[in-house]
């Protein structure tokens, strides 16, 4: 039986306080400051805490950067890091979090839940709280709370990584199983493209145009027809892409100048994602010179690319993965591992040179009206949350 126990009303009480405070991607300043008063009432000092800049060179800017909290600790061991994401989908806006049975919900049937991911945040929190009460040593450890995840993992992307502290361990906790250890992730990367053609009159002289909907249908219709949509494999490479938005002409009697297109490419082989994008970039490239109008003019193409994410993978006897397995264990439950085909925040710590495992928190059909929160497995993340900061001292 676990040695290791937590406040379970406590834990109950701040989830629910936490999903109640509003807090959608770059407006995060109300959930921080919930954050910081939950901190300061159990003692961390003004001191121990900082905001990054991160919001500032985000593609959008936001109202704060990154939250962190850096506590000292009494032990001579290695730093770690225990992370989760402070913001919600929109949809979460006007959450009434209300606890039914084995589940928390929203009573406001409108809304999602946002325990995506204020599970997360309320379960690192009570690792800290409790292990601040348990009066024993523990080593130096830092709190981050990222902003922006849910628009593309800007927060731990344009982390100001030296303020953390040289932690040489992460412990991300995010949505799905406690049990189950997130150790690698796909790479990501996305595609604006932009076709300009000429415009004409489609009845007296479509000649005279250059489509731009016409050089986008030959691209995509190629990128299909050659296996580049969708699941893409080639030989032994595995990766996925798709066409997500388009936008473009202006009305069925004009020949259309101008498309604009968004994609996107992903592959756990960051160099196969490359060559993914390159097909699609090629192809739409290609489309569109092929395009010409009876005045010479040819449809341009202009393709802006930019990687999300690259991907990773532990070893399966990574630091880090053991100790995540062994506080699994020490919470009664059996430690799987897994590789998503999703990005993480993980992506970007591993990327700044801190190998991290992911677990989840018990939340279920995220990101909608549905959205509920495991009670069993929330409170076991919280319990693997603490018992994480216990093997690390050992």
């Amino acid at each position: 039986m676990s040695k290791i126990k937590i406040n379970k009303q406590r834990a109950l009480d701040l989830v629910m306080q936490l999903m109640a405070v509003p807090g959608k991607s770059r407006e995060e300043r109300a959930i921080s400051e919930a954050v910081l008063a939950i901190l300061q009432q159990y003692g961390v000092s003004t001191a121990q805490v900082q905001f990054d800049t991160a919001h500032l060179r985000t593609p959008l800017p936001g109202e704060v950067g990154n939250l962190i909290v850096k506590l000292p600790g009494a032990l001579r061991r290695p730093r770690i890091l225990l992370s989760a994401h402070l913001d919600t989908v929109p949809i979460c806006i006007g959450c009434e979090p209300k606890k039914i049975g084995n589940s928390i919900k929203s009573a406001n049937k409108e809304t999602g839940l946002g325990a995506d991911d204020r599970a997360g945040v309320a379960a690192v929190l009570i690792a800290a709280i409790e292990t601040l009460e348990a009066g024993q040593p523990y080593p130096p450890l830092t709190l981050c709370f990222f902003v922006q995840e849910e628009i593309g993992l800007q927060g731990s992307r344009n982390l100001v990584a030296a303020k953390l502290g040289k932690p040489v361990m992460a412990f991300n906790f995010d949505g799905g199983d406690p049990h189950k250890m997130t150790i690698g992730a796909t790479s990501g990367e996305r595609l604006m493209i932009r076709l300009r053609g000429l415009s004409s009159h489609a009845g007296i002289a479509p000649e005279a145009g250059a489509s731009a909907i016409h050089a986008a249908g030959l691209a995509i219709g190629k990128l299909q027809s050659q296996g580049w949509l969708g699941r893409v494999q080639k030989k032994r490479s595995v990766g996925t892409s798709n066409i997500g938005v388009i936008h473009g002409g202006s009305a069925t009697n004009v020949v259309a100048d101008f498309v604009e297109i968004q994609a996107e490419a992903r592959s756990h082989d960051s160099s196969f994602r490359c060559t993914i994008a390159d097909a699609i970039e090629h192809s739409f490239t290609e489309a569109a010179a092929q395009i010409l109008s009876s005045g010479g003019t040819r449809v341009a193409a202009e393709v802006q690319r930019r990687v999300d994410y690259e991907s990773f993978r532990l070893d399966a006897d990574a630091l880090p993965v053991k100790i995540a397995e062994a506080a699994i264990v020490e919470s009664g439950g059996t430690p799987s591992h897994a590789v998503t085909d999703g990005g993480v925040d993980a992506n970007w710590l591993v990327k700044h040179g801190i190998p991290t495992v992911t677990l989840g928190c018990g939340q279920r059909n995220v990101h909608t009206k549905s959205e509920s929160l495991d009670v069993a497995d929330y409170l076991r993340a919280c319990h693997i949350a603490r018992s994480l900061i216990v093997h690390a001292s050992r």
